[in-house]
């Protein structure tokens, strides 16, 4: 389990600028990105009504309704095949971590020589990073206070809130809110930890983790559980709370090096 930003193979086409050499870097540039995402969400609001009207489905209204009112479903929320899918990929990820904190257990059994030091501090960053950001951050923070209403909580689809654009907290949902989303923060973990998979397993392993990684947040939008931003900023929040940790860690590791 290594992980070694100067080592990774980079393809020539990108400017060397644009590289990031260690994960302080990276962080930067993921936590510029994350702020720069958020501007253009709250910019141009219709990107998240224009996503979220493509899984909606209008009805007609029934009983005593206001005139403007509007009525429907999100057709994939009801879909079976899709509720079980979407259970076991809530599931995923917190079964990972259970199967990465008997790793770390295991890598602290050993001394000496046979202590696995850098596997334990990426064991370590893992866990932590799954705690600090999709545990405390998005879903004991963000989302209790954020006030944002999820796609079929807003009158624009068959809700009854108003609906308010992302970064706002004047929205009037009073808790587990739409802003951001913790299962797209969660999905954003599990592709973390590609970067701590070792080789030959890696190559084999990221396609299918990308893959897991992206359905979860598509899934979200599609069940009008979330908006685009909450999914695409709660997936992202998770590799900018990764790559601090990670740069913690090593800059605490280089430290020790150099005072020895």
């Amino acid at each position: 389990m290594i992980i070694d930003f100067n080592s990774l193979n980079r393809e020539d086409r990108f400017p060397e600028i644009l590289r990031p050499r260690t994960a302080g870097d990276a962080f930067i540039a993921l936590f510029c990105l994350w702020w720069a995402l958020l501007g253009l969400f709250s910019l141009f609001p219709q990107i998240d009504l224009g996503v979220a009207n493509m899984f909606f489905q209008p009805q007609q209204c029934l009983g005593s309704t206001r005139p403007d009112q509007i009525c429907g479903t999100f057709p994939y929320s009801s879909d079976q095949h899709m509720r079980l899918l979407r259970e076991i990929f809530f599931q995923l990820p917190y079964v990972v971590a259970f199967l990465l904190l008997w790793m770390l257990l295991r890598c602290w059994q050993d001394h000496g020589a046979t202590f696995n030091a850098l596997r334990a501090r990426n064991l370590k960053v893992a866990l932590g990073s799954l705690l600090l950001g999709p545990v405390l951050i998005v879903n004991l923070w963000l989302k209790g206070f954020s006030g944002r209403p999820r796609p079929r909580q807003t009158d624009l689809f068959g809700g009854t809130l108003d609906f308010v654009h992302a970064g706002s907290f004047a929205g009037k949902c009073v808790s587990n809110c739409s802003f951001i989303s913790g299962e797209a923060a969660a999905a954003g973990w599990l592709f973390c930890l590609i970067l701590i998979i070792p080789q030959p397993f890696r190559s084999a392993a990221a396609l299918p983790i990308t893959a897991v990684s992206l359905l979860i947040p598509a899934l979200r939008v599609a069940f009008g559980g979330h908006y685009l931003s909450d999914a695409v900023l709660g997936w992202l929040s998770s590799l900018v709370v990764f790559a601090a940790l990670l740069a913690l860690s090593q800059t605490t590791h280089d430290r020790r090096i150099s005072g020895n």
